[in-house]
């Protein structure tokens, strides 16, 4: 992290480093990056489908706010080098590979392979913390800031190793201990005893940057719930299936039109321009906010396999929380999103929110049909399209 007022110096490898100069663009070397969580996307959407209980859910949380802090955390340090460099590119490919190893840990992470998630984990935030102290040296603001972050990294990593060779609920309480050190210690700036902490306030990121990323994580995660469905209609191709296949496609392009219509363009502008906050709106909006979507993404892609394999079923409780609930964590991530950036109450993804809350109990007791619990929450996120489409100017701007 760093601050706003860098002293002069003169960095050992000034080539490493991003310009600060306008919009920096996404790379192919990070959208490449990006293709392992493609992979990381499907493992923890399948995992959730495997576990339908409230444990397996939470575990699914504790799974999903890890492979974040992996992601975005790499977001950050590519904001601040350049990855079509050499040494940068290098570190970006050494971290798909072990993100790929993370990744393919995920079925067993809580039944016996715990520890290779772990350890892959502890190489991740370490070694590319490492890295990036490696690659800034002669920059104080950011040797500072890495600096500060490192012992932090070390010491939640290691949390996760231990948890996941104890196993059990020790497993389970230490990631989540883990997990909520991590986001005090963001919120707090990292503080180190004789370092001090570094505020957000103070942080020099380009925040269009970031928004163009987080943006590509929501595509990713996106893709994942089309391909998931198109390879469940793929197994059984009738009328029937196509009707459904239809309805979970509607419903991935609805919330993306929700997050990307109107929302995106502003957004990353908005965090272009907001000078000394971009650090601490990048924290709400990218740290904390998007993993919330991207959980929502992830619960209807569940609700999206459940509806494919018996739409005219009459819906459990798991395939009505799947199906309305997963919209709903969506459109509930989107509004404290818009809320952050736009200082606004965003009324009509707050109204969204608690009417597909209010149509979960109605669905199970009435035995309402898969496929009907679908298309409710498809209608209530177009509501919300409508709704952005049809606001007045005055409202708009």
């Amino acid at each position: 992290m760093t601050p706003s007022e860098p002293p002069a110096a003169a960095p050992a490898r000034p080539w490493l480093l991003r310009p600060r100069q306008g919009v920096q663009p996404t790379t192919s070397t990070e959208l490449f990056f990006d293709l392992v969580f493609i992979f990381t996307i499907t493992q923890l959407s399948h995992y959730l489908i495997e576990h339908p209980h409230w444990r397996g859910a939470g575990r699914t949380a504790l799974l999903l706010a890890l492979v974040w802090f992996v992601w975005v955390y790499t977001t950050w340090v590519t904001n601040w080098l350049q990855p079509d460099q050499g040494p940068v590119r290098a570190m970006l490919i050494a971290l798909m590979l072990g993100s790929l190893l993370l990744s393919a840990a995920i079925p067993e992470a809580f039944a016996g392979g715990g520890l290779v998630f772990a350890l892959a984990y502890l190489s991740l935030q370490v070694g590319r913390t490492v890295f990036a102290l490696w690659a800034v040296q002669g920059q104080p603001w950011l040797v500072g800031g890495f600096q500060k972050t490192l012992p932090w990294f070390v010491g939640t990593s290691l949390l996760v190793v231990i948890g996941a060779v104890l196993g059990g609920a020790f497993q389970e309480t230490l990631w989540a201990a883990a997990i909520v050190i991590e986001v005090i210690g963001l919120s707090t700036g990292f503080p180190v005893p004789g370092l001090g902490r570094s505020p957000a306030e103070q942080w020099m990121v380009e925040g269009g940057h970031l928004a163009e990323r987080c943006q590509a994580f929501i595509l990713i995660a996106l893709g994942e719930s089309i391909l998931v469905t198109g390879s469940t209609l793929a197994q059984q191709l009738d009328l029937t299936m196509v009707g459904a296949f239809v309805l979970a496609f509607a419903g991935s392009v609805a919330l993306w039109w929700v997050y990307f219509a109107r929302s995106a363009p502003a957004a990353a502008e908005v965090i272009a321009r907001a000078g000394e906050r971009t650090g601490a709106l990048g924290r709400l909006a990218f740290n904390y906010l998007h993993p919330v979507m991207v959980a929502g993404i992830i619960v209807t892609s569940a609700g999206d396999e459940l509806l494919l394999r018996e739409p005219r079923t009459p819906a459990t409780t798991v395939a009505v929380l799947f199906t309305l609930g997963g919209p709903a964590l969506f459109l509930a991530g989107h509004a404290g999103y818009k809320a952050v950036l736009w200082r606004t109450l965003p009324t009509s993804r707050i109204t969204a929110v608690l009417l597909l809350l209010a149509l979960m109990p109605v669905g199970v007791v009435l035995g309402a049909p898969v496929a009907v619990c679908a298309a409710a929450a498809l209608a209530v996120t177009v509501a919300v399209i409508l709704t952005d489409r049809f606001r007045s100017p005055a409202a708009a701007r």
